[in-house]
């Protein structure tokens, strides 16, 4: 990991780039293959599935008896390891539910506003190096609680055409409509325009590497809607003396294994701290199975080291990580200012791998600075608002005078007139 220390805020912008590739720099393979998808559907859907997953499949969705045969593949232990996570989840996702609530704005004039579910929405589920089971469980459960009408998941196989058992027993267990075997950036265009096998959806929801990320944006210029620009993961971890180093430095690894584009940060006062961290990092990721792809990770990732509390919260905010860890003697102080994270996670003992997996919350969030702008996947993702009002005849004419004036001076006399004809009938 690179050490910065005390750096001057004028270099805090660079020193806070991620690892990415620009959107400029994707952007044209992307659009070739959309273009090829809209023209060629499923054809094209195979072309790039054999040239990029290694796979030449003639039907793309996943059959009941792979569904079932997954289920058997399963451990009885990871099968409840995941119910344990899946009513967790439920729990935390349901209690976002909001009554209906009336207002009268003034006599006779009553507004409210209903939640309506996204009729068709498409998951995207990564499953390369690490089939990501467990982002169905936090795509799949709120979409099912708010009422999707169809859940159609694309996840890539492997190059003997097959799905990772996880994936299709999560996917069945949380109510997803149906499954394709369809990876990267052809998932992605599927869903957008349709295909002869595949439903296009009104949003795309799900992580994915850089090449996804572009893909999910370039589709909202075709009229979808996407859950956010989700892409690399990444974590900064803001610890002192309080916390151990052999916590801090698993937190780190735990993000760095996700993948070689990863990126994870310290941010600490202390120096001493931060050594023994960056030497327990060193000796953990020796027995990581996946050692090539965090080293790579660790090689983008940084040890900021930090004069006081106000400097640190001033460079994580300008920052906006996905995953937070605060685990200091002034936790209230950071918990209190933070004002641009994905998710946040206090104390000794709260990983950021149980916001991943079976704490409740949703690991589906913003990264690369957009924790700014976007929200993490909630109920409210896979929802749209739609208000009503309804105004009687003593509420038409307390507001009637009001809106005439306005449309007046805006120049719609057509607007004015809506109101005037009804005025007249009222007097």
């Amino acid at each position: 990991m690179k050490k910065i220390i005390y750096p001057e805020r004028k270099d805090w912008y660079e020193l806070l780039q991620r690892p990415t590739a620009t959107f400029s720099h994707i952007q044209p393979l992307v659009q070739e293959i959309f273009e090829e998808i809209q023209k060629e559907g499923d054809t094209a859907i195979k072309k790039y599935s054999l040239k990029f997953d290694n796979v030449d499949l003639s039907n793309f969705e996943v059959s009941t008896k792979e569904i079932t045969d997954a289920k058997n593949a399963l451990s009885k232990e990871l099968k409840e390891a995941i119910k344990v996570a899946k009513t967790n989840i439920e729990t935390f996702h349901s209690s976002q539910k909001r009554e209906i609530k009336k207002i009268e704005t003034s006599p006779g004039v009553i507004c409210w506003q209903e939640k309506r579910a996204i009729e068709k929405v498409g998951l995207y589920i990564p499953g390369g190096t690490a089939p990501l089971f467990s982002t169905i469980l936090m795509l799949a459960l709120p979409a099912t609680i708010a009422g999707c009408d169809e859940i159609i998941l694309c996840t890539p196989p492997n190059d003997q055409g097959f799905v990772h058992p996880a994936i299709l027993y999560t996917a069945a267990l949380c109510g997803v409509t149906k499954i394709f075997k369809i990876g990267g950036i052809q998932a992605i265009g599927a869903l957008t325009f349709g295909t002869e096998t595949v439903l296009k959806v009104d949003k795309i929801f799900g992580p994915g590497n850089q090449f996804v990320t572009v893909a999910k944006q370039i589709s909202t210029q075709y009229g979808i809607s996407i859950d956010m620009p989700a892409g690399p993961s990444e974590l900064l971890v803001l610890a002192d003396h309080t916390a151990n180093p052999v916590y801090v430095a698993a937190d780190l690894l735990s993000q760095a294994e996700h993948g070689t584009d990863s990126q994870v940060i310290l941010v600490s006062k202390d120096k001493d701290f931060a050594l023994k961290v960056e030497i327990e990092v060193n000796n953990q990721i020796q027995k990581l199975p996946r050692k090539n792809i965090a080293e790579k990770a660790i090689e983008n990732s940084k040890i900021i080291i930090v004069q006081n509390n106000q400097e640190a919260i001033d460079l994580i905010n300008l920052y906006a990580p996905e995953h937070f860890i605060i685990c200091t003697e002034d936790n209230d102080f950071f918990v209190s200012t933070i004002k641009n994270a994905g998710s946040v996670f206090i104390g000794n003992y709260t990983p950021e791998s149980a916001g991943d997996y079976a704490s409740g919350t949703n690991h589906t969030l913003p990264t690369n600075g957009f924790a700014k702008a976007y929200s993490g996947v909630n109920l409210d993702s896979f929802m749209k608002s739609i208000t009503f009002q309804e105004i009687s005849k003593t509420g038409l004419k307390g507001i009637g005078s009001a809106i005439e004036i306005m449309a007046a001076t805006e120049g719609l006399d057509a607007h004015k007139n809506a109101v005037t004809v009804r005025l007249k009938d009222l007097k």
